[in-house]
């Protein structure tokens, strides 16, 4: 099997490529501006936003499956009309497809949202990952939508935004709760769905509900930090617009995959 990692220059990208190449499989990986430093893989500069060039990529490696995973929080079209032409081109080559979507794409609530729950989103990350998900379905029913939240792991950004709060370099919300997933339990999901058939969109999270303040102080504990300087706000004292509550229920995934998806809680111990 070839494997296309589109945006193997990222967290997870990376860690994508890492399991695919020691399972023995042949992969290429895509990046814009960064690198890939993943030995095994053939690396291809790719602009996702340009149809273009994503054609003739796909069509020139015939890929077996594609991992999607390029996002820019900011940019509509790498995160929506890229996504859009990863799919087409996919679709074109007869390749399976496994996209990386998002928890963003919802408001927030209480309850835990199931994998068919229509997006609902409230801010213009949300909205472009909304967009994506519409655009691939309608390229390519038969592809695998992976709704995911934070991810963690040593080199996440997530976790040194914990140490940033810890040292008074930036705030962590107490107000904004998701479901953290370790970056290799993620990859190795995306891969058992490669592998797959499942189509549509499929929860992939932790169990564990925690604020971005709690996980701060779950990687204090961790790294033996003192937790007195933690630096708290809340989205709405930030003046900032985005999905509070939002836990994914990731009882299909679970029911599905070998991977075990394991919390936060335990990964932090």
């Amino acid at each position: 099997m070839t494997l296309l990692v589109v945006g193997a220059s990222g967290f997870l990208g990376g860690e994508v490529c890492r399991r695919a190449v020691g399972d023995g499989r042949a992969v290429v990986g895509t990046c814009c501006g960064g690198s890939v430093g993943v030995p095994g893989v053939v690396v291809r500069r790719l602009d996702v936003t340009d149809r273009a060039a994503v054609r003739a990529l796909l069509a020139e490696v015939r890929p077996d499956a594609v991992v999607a995973t390029p996002y820019r929080y900011d940019d509509w079209a790498v995160t929506a009309d890229g996504a859009a032409h990863v799919a087409f081109a996919a679709a074109e080559v007869g390749a399976r497809l496994v996209h990386l979507s998002s928890d963003a794409l919802h408001a927030g609530r209480p309850s835990p949202y199931r994998d068919d729950d229509p997006p609902t989103p409230i801010f213009p990350y949300g909205a472009a990952k909304a967009a994506a998900e519409t655009a691939v379905r309608a390229a390519d029913p038969g592809a695998a939508l992976v709704r995911t939240s934070l991810i963690v792991g040593e080199g996440s950004k997530q976790i040194q935004l914990c140490r940033d709060g810890l040292a008074g370099r930036a705030a962590l919300f107490t107000d904004e709760l998701r479901c953290p997933i370790d970056v290799t339990d993620l990859a190795a999901a995306v891969l058992e769905l490669v592998d797959g058939d499942y189509a549509g969109p499929l929860n992939v999270a932790g169990p564990d509900a925690v604020s971005r303040a709690e996980l701060g102080l779950l990687v204090a504990r961790r790294e033996g930090l003192d937790p007195a300087g933690l630096k708290t706000t809340t989205g709405a004292a930030s003046g900032l617009h985005r999905p509070t509550e939002v836990r994914l229920d990731s009882a299909r995934a679970t029911g599905l995959l070998r991977t075990r998806l394991r919390g936060v809680a335990e990964l932090l111990a």
